[in-house]
């Protein structure tokens, strides 16, 4: 049983009751032990009556703490003590799959199913047959690669960067171009690592919250309002809600981002698994869109191949920033992947594979339809599921042996809800899995005599 914080107790610790002050005070009882990870701390609006100040104090302080990966949970579920310490990597990533010996379906990590990947033996053997292997020269991208991807590419870019895959590039992308402090809109949910990185460079994250067509346009209006520096999102198969952005949504967003400066990053993470086309920004705005296309979760994670496009500027930016490490993307996995791009047998391989992975898909919300949860069916490798508590769900489906994603690993102000991978769903165990999951989000479970 979680135990909670006193109110009286932590109150009295609490010498200077504004933000920094609690938040202050809070850290050090909890590093030095007096708060132990997984209590309960106290109901925002009950301190802050104690400290006499207003609970929009209190919720700042633990924002605060939030982001420095000490506190976690929000709404009705309350916050929690979930670190003891600060430490500059990506603790929400990092959690994702840590869930103890005794899980039979691991159903946290949105990941492909190796048997649904090409066979990689023929296109390695063509990347080793790369005219330039060998050489130092620092290419932003191999002459094949680019050749290959330019008449697949969303909009006509002006230059290209191959990157070792999509999180890198898109790591890449936020050292680069942002700068500590800086405001940056990104869709709420969103992908766990990308609010990572942008809690690591300390930018002020600015929440978007998204419909089944993508990003709402009034709220980026009035995010706009503010002058961020970069707006981020996913336009097709969302990661997290597997929506898409549709045509009309983007030419919304269009009109709305017109009269901006704000840089606009489009990371398709999903890529070619995606059944729906990219309506890119970059037909509006070539001179400040940078789109990335993960070639990982389709052809092969091992591949660590992605590809970025920009002005000639920004990709000449982004490039000197990757001299001081790798310089160049290895360029035996960029011509292997052109090899792909272009091989009739890889193609058809990926197109069985959306296939199978839509089935599966369907085969998991017609489970939980039959039980009385009744789902929209979207895209990708995984589905969303609301519950009415992420603590509750996680602790039902944990003691289940089942593991999923938590909401609040990629959200910031949305709704309480899970994330279950149906890429790697263990079917014999499906109706297991069903009736945990309706338990788990707090629906009474009703199961059809058709079962």
């Amino acid at each position: 049983m979680t135990q909670n914080v006193d109110v009286e107790w932590l109150s009295q610790q609490i010498e200077d009751a504004s933000v920094k002050g609690i938040a202050h005070t809070a850290s050090n009882l909890i590093h030095d032990g007096h708060i132990a990870v997984g209590m309960q701390m106290p109901a925002v609006r009950e301190l802050a009556e104690r400290l006499g100040v207003s609970p929009a104090t209190v919720s700042a302080a633990w924002a605060q703490l939030k982001k420095q990966k000490v506190l976690a949970g929000k709404g009705r579920s309350g916050v929690w003590v979930c670190g003891n310490s600060v430490l500059p990597r990506p603790i929400r990533f990092e959690k994702i799959g840590n869930y103890g010996e005794n899980i039979k379906a691991a159903l946290a990590m949105a990941s492909p199913d190796p048997a649904l990947l090409p066979d990689l033996k023929q296109a390695m053997l063509a990347g080793i047959t790369s005219p330039d292997l060998n050489s130092y020269q620092r290419e932003a991208i191999s002459p094949q690669l680019e050749a290959a991807i330019k008449l697949r590419w969303p909009y006509p870019a002006q230059a290209w960067l191959a990157t070792d895959g999509g999180f890198d590039a898109m790591n890449l992308i936020v050292q680069t171009l942002l700068s500590p402090g800086d405001r940056v809109v990104i869709e709420d949910p969103t992908a766990t690592r990308l609010l990572d990185m942008l809690d690591n460079i300390g930018a002020e994250i600015l929440p978007l919250p998204c419909d089944e067509q993508g990003p709402l346009p009034g709220v980026l209006a009035t995010h706009l309002q503010r002058s961020p520096a970069m707006f981020i999102y996913q336009p097709r198969t969302h990661s997290a809600t597997g929506h898409s952005v549709s045509q009309r949504r983007s030419a919304e967003l269009a009109r709305v981002l017109a009269n901006s400066q704000t840089m606009i990053v489009e990371d398709d993470g999903i890529g070619d698994l995606s059944r729906w086309p990219v309506w890119s920004l970059g037909y509006h705005f070539p001179d400040r869109v940078v789109h990335v296309h993960s070639f990982s979760k389709a052809y092969g994670p091992d591949l660590r191949l992605a590809v970025l496009s920009g002005t000639a500027e920004m990709v000449k930016r982004l490039q000197s920033w990757r001299n001081f490490g790798v310089s160049w993307t290895s360029r035996i996995l960029q011509d292997a992947v052109a090899w792909m791009l272009k091989d009739d047998t890889t193609q058809q391989c990926i197109q069985h594979a959306k296939t199978e992975y839509a089935h599966r898909r369907q085969r998991l919300l017609s489970a939980l339809a039959q039980r009385g949860l009744v789902l929209e069916e979207r895209d990708g490798l995984s589905v969303l599921i609301p519950v009415e508590s992420e603590q509750y769900a996680m602790i039902t489906l944990a003691a289940r042996g089942i593991a999923v994603l938590p909401g609040e690993r990629c959200s910031i102000n949305s709704i309480q809800f899970i994330r279950v991978s149906a890429a790697l769903l263990p079917f014999e165990q499906l109706d297991s899995i069903a009736d945990a999951i309706v338990i788990a989000s707090g629906r009474e479970l009703n199961v059809s005599p058709d079962l």
